[in-house]
């Protein structure tokens, strides 16, 4: 699988072909400074701080994140969902957006019989703050994953290899066959968790992992387990002959600069620690009483604090550090941490055989549920049960940092990944759409659980040959929220589908035969043609529905135009027919 030159991708299978044989991971120019050092040859600029307009983002939307993440402070519905949180955005090697809401350490126990938390004195509690440090929980796991795919790189490990091949006892209750990219995707047949801090030893731990039977054969389906990564630890340090958080230190963030990221923090690093959880049965599986400045997770804990699964510390600022050099291709200034080509394997889907768990080499693909309208067939991140979250996109060159102290005091506070979405809606929201013609083009908004609608005044197309053109762009969450263009011949009464086709910029036509669009279309705009039915009074619209849970970025369309051989019936570039549009949701949008 390796040559000693990387990673070949010859083995890279159905996961690569899926998106076409590659992606393309240069940044995108949305960043002026570092668009012109690259063509002096200058290399990556620095990671910075600046403005909205200089990252090449919509200062709007980065305010309604901020805001919207503060009313997570409050009962959402019943309780907070997080004490505070630091949220941090940015596109480019510019972040625009480095904010801290809430509290780092608010609660000294939680009260079970009344369902509330225990305050500390108000001089005892502290706020949140740029530099505060999180227990990542499982965020950690892609900090194993770059670690396995550095090995990989440099020929100690093989993707396709059995793990046993590496550690014979691991071989044992029919895991003989499971493999090194199993483990990275999640499809070895582990079952999710199991107690490991129930054992007495360390040893006896390693134990409980090797004489652990699949939940299915090998290969067969995707089940998300921390025994993956907690496996894949055990081979890093066997074929390194290091400790997993001396192969952090000096493989990660010592290279990176990374100095707030690290296992087991330091005694004098805890008043800028934010605190999580009161642990005590029945809710954690340890009595520990409140958990600040230690790992939360209770295997990570029994572990010592080091563990392929959980139990990294850091910042936003280090995890911006860490998004930025994997968008650049996994170098930062002077130092490279991956080839080019590595990192595009790690955002690759090897799961094109479990449509929805979409995974790269430890890296989660498309995922709506946290990555919200940001979510692509390429963007990549992971969640932490603390509260945490990271994304990158590629395709916008854009990253986003959410940290959050959501399991303090107790876990049952919080459900779901409402802040996550809403920050990450936001800032995809940020990255301007570019009209196809003109300042303004229409945009279906992106509100969930909404039907908006842009209307053609009726026209006469009862001679037949009618043809409808015009500029789409589209992204939404795939199959859920639909676009449509269809007709009606008696006023609005009954509607029909319009078939269409849609051709992008050096592509091959695309026929949408039931006159939808949906998904993921690329991000950039698309000629359509659509011939109209024939009717003396034919009304043509589009028509964007959502469901009540995630969106994607929406709709756009722009240049909309009605002919009939050389007669145009219709043309928006003429001002009094715009004015006859008819929108309900849709609106004008400067690009």
């Amino acid at each position: 699988m390796t040559d000693g030159r990387g990673i070949s991708r010859r083995h890279v299978g159905v996961g690569a072909l899926a998106l076409g044989g590659g992606l393309a991971f240069a940044s995108l120019p949305a960043d002026p400074a570092a668009a012109a050092a690259a063509a002096r040859g200058g290399g990556r600029p620095a990671l910075r701080h600046g403005s909205a307009q200089r990252a090449g983002l919509l200062p709007g939307p980065l305010r309604r994140l901020v805001a919207d993440a503060e009313a997570f402070l409050q009962p959402s519905p019943e309780h907070p969902w997080y004490a505070g949180a630091v949220l941090l955005a940015g596109r480019g090697h510019t972040v625009a957006l480095h904010q801290p809401i809430g509290m780092a350490v608010r609660y000294q126990a939680y009260d079970e019989e009344t369902d509330t938390g225990v305050e500390f004195p108000a001089e005892h509690q502290i706020p949140m703050a740029e530099d505060t440090v999180f227990d990542l929980a499982s965020v950690s796991k892609l900090f194993t994953s770059v670690l396995a795919v550095q090995q990989i790189e440099r020929g100690r490990l093989t993707l396709e290899a059995p793990v046993a091949s590496y550690l014979p006892d691991f071989g044992r209750a029919g895991k003989q066959d499971v493999t090194i990219r199993q483990l990275l995707t999640h499809t070895s047949g582990f079952r999710a968790w199991i107690p490991l801090y129930a054992a007495p030893t360390y040893e006896e731990k390693v134990q409980r992992v090797y004489d652990e039977a699949p939940a299915s054969p090998p290969g067969t389906a995707y089940l998300y387990s921390d025994l993956n990564l907690i496996s894949l630890q055990f081979v890093l340090e066997h074929v390194t002959g290091r400790p997993l958080d001396v192969l952090l230190r000096e493989e990660i963030t010592e290279p990176l600069g990374m100095r707030r990221t690290r296992y087991n923090p330091p005694a004098s690093w805890k008043p800028k620690i934010a605190a999580t959880e009161d642990a005590r049965t029945p809710w954690s599986g340890l009595d520990r009483g409140l958990v600040w400045g230690e790992v939360h997770d209770e295997n990570a804990y029994s572990l010592g604090g080091v563990a392929g699964h959980a139990g990294v510390f850091s910042d936003a600022w280090d995890l911006a550090v860490l998004a930025r050099t994997l968008l650049d291709g996994g170098v930062r200034g002077r130092e490279r941490i991956l080839r080019p080509e590595s990192v595009e394997l790690m955002f690759t889907d090897f799961n094109t055989a479990f449509p929805g768990d979409e995974h790269g080499l430890g890296f989660e693909l498309h995922q709506h549920w946290y990555m919200g309208a940001m979510a692509t067939p390429r963007t990549a991140g992971h969640t932490g049960f603390t509260g945490t979250a990271l994304v990158l996109d590629p395709t916008t060159d854009s990253f986003l940092v959410v940290l959050g102290n959501s399991v303090h005091p107790v876990r049952s506070w919080r459900s779901g990944s409402a802040p996550r979405v809403a920050a990450a809606d936001q800032l995809a929201r940020a990255v301007p759409v570019r009209p196809a013609r003109g300042r303004t083009a229409w945009f279906s908004g992106m509100a969930s659980a909404a039907t908006a609608t842009l209307a053609l005044p009726a026209l006469d197309t009862s001679s037949g040959a009618a043809r409808l053109s015009c500029a789409l762009w589209w992204d939404t969450e795939p199959r859920a929220d639909v676009l449509v263009l269809e007709s009606s011949a008696d006023g609005g009464t009954a509607w029909e589908p319009v078939p269409f086709t849609t051709r992008r910029r050096g592509g091959a036509p695309e026929q949408h035969p039931t006159g939808t669009a949906t998904g993921w279309s690329g991000r950039v705009w698309h000629d359509l043609t659509a011939d109209l039915p024939a009717a003396p009074g034919l009304v043509v619209r589009w028509r964007y529905t959502t469901d009540r849970l995630y969106v994607g970025r929406g709709a756009y369309v722009d240049r909309l135009r009605v002919e009939r051989g050389r007669r145009r019936l219709f043309d928006e570039a003429r001002p009094a027919d715009a004015a006859r549009l008819r929108a309900e949701g849709w609106s004008r949008e400067d690009g």
